[in-house]
């Protein structure tokens, strides 16, 4: 009976909180398989509001704001398969090793997270394994699933970033990021370059590195997948408007890709 009770009392979500995965289109023919790690910014109701004020909740220390209008529509429009992670980065961080200092911050930019404080292994493991996991597991048997079926598999990892941080304006309007495998990267960088009202960062504003990032390393980089991280700067999608542009012109640009990657025949 006690082991029952230890059970109940480390358990995270309850039947008032949805899944942690979203996914869209998971029959889509296209190559891309989208992936959203900061998709939403719910918060599961045992954590209440994390000792956070409702005003820093929705600024983008809580979860990628814009991204899901984007991704949303460009699964459609690519006729691809996305998979996104509906909780808030404060619970956990989706795109973060779990033993990473990062993975449940106490602190994001200038804004402490009081509930994140003092936390026992139990509760660090309840978010591990109710959020974190589902979602890596969810991508994973996607990827096994297209591999076992021979359909050819291609990650792109979708992000937005402010556009100022710690008081410094980032004039980047896209990103493309990347580590070892710079196949699409480059391809991505050349497409966007010559749009000719873009500054295009190049593995800005952000790079990806085993330390810092989970979802590339491990589900690209290790399963041998040509892949990418794209970010997009909030403002640029921060309404409906904004994220149908960019949607339409992703979708337009990674078209263009496709035939390319046939070409070189690293998508058959």
């Amino acid at each position: 009976m006690a082991l029952d009770t230890a059970n109940a009392t480390d358990q995270l979500l309850s039947e008032g909180d949805i899944p942690p995965v979203h996914e869209v289109n998971a029959a889509g023919t296209s190559p891309f398989l989208l992936t959203s790690d900061h998709y939403g910014r719910i918060l599961p109701r045992a954590l209440g509001d994390l000792g956070v004020a409702e005003t820093e909740l929705v600024r983008h220390i809580a979860w990628d704001i814009g991204i899901a209008g984007v991704a949303e529509r460009l699964a459609k429009m690519l006729d691809a398969h996305l998979i996104a992670q509906r909780y808030s980065r404060l619970v956990i961080d989706c795109n973060r090793p779990p033993g990473a200092v990062s993975s449940i911050p106490v602190i994001s930019e200038a804004t402490a997270i009081p509930r994140n404080e003092g936390l026992s292994e139990h509760e660090r493991e309840a978010r591990r394994r109710e959020i974190f996991e589902p979602y890596h597991h969810r991508i994973n048997g996607a990827i096994n699933e297209r591999l076992h079926d021979e359909r050819p598999t291609v990650l792109v990892s979708l992000h937005s970033f402010t556009p100022v941080y710690a008081g410094v304006a980032r004039p980047w309007h896209i990103g493309a990021l990347y580590n070892r495998d710079k196949v699409l990267p480059q391809l991505l960088l050349k497409h966007l370059r010559a749009e000719s009202d873009l500054v295009v960062g190049d593995n800005e504003p952000y790079a990806v590195n085993d330390l810092t990032d989970y979802t590339i390393p491990v589900h690209g980089e290790a399963r041998g997948l040509v892949n990418t991280g794209i970010e997009i700067r909030q403002d640029l999608i921060a309404d409906q408007s904004g994220q149908q542009q960019w949607a339409e012109r992703l979708a337009r640009i990674f078209a263009e890709i496709e035939v390319e990657l046939r070409a070189q025949r690293l998508v058959d």
